[in-house]
């Protein structure tokens, strides 16, 4: 199975960007199934849901946690699988 994702993956490299991201359009929709509503009603619920949030920061009902900080947990835990892996 290896070879076949590495000889895929050498393929799909070679794909113009468009054609790359209508590739990785079609996996993410085999695993998850197409989007319920239209774009423009996705785009709509994101406004929302992006107002809700800002609205909740000013607020102070959410905590800020710093970017270099995220990244830092990020890439700890990225580790941590890759060591996990490892071993």
């Amino acid at each position: 199975m290896g070879e076949i994702l590495d000889e895929l993956e050498r393929q799909a490299m070679k794909l113009p960007l468009r054609e790359r991201s209508e590739l990785i359009h079609r996996l993410i929709v085999s695993l998850d199934g197409e989007p319920d509503g239209s774009p423009e009603e996705i785009a709509k619920a994101w406004d929302e849901e992006i107002a809700r949030r800002i609205a909740d920061m000013d607020a102070g009902k959410t905590q800020w946690i710093p970017a270099e900080e995220v990244m830092t947990r990020i890439r700890n835990r990225i580790q941590a699988a890759k060591n996990a892996h490892e071993s």
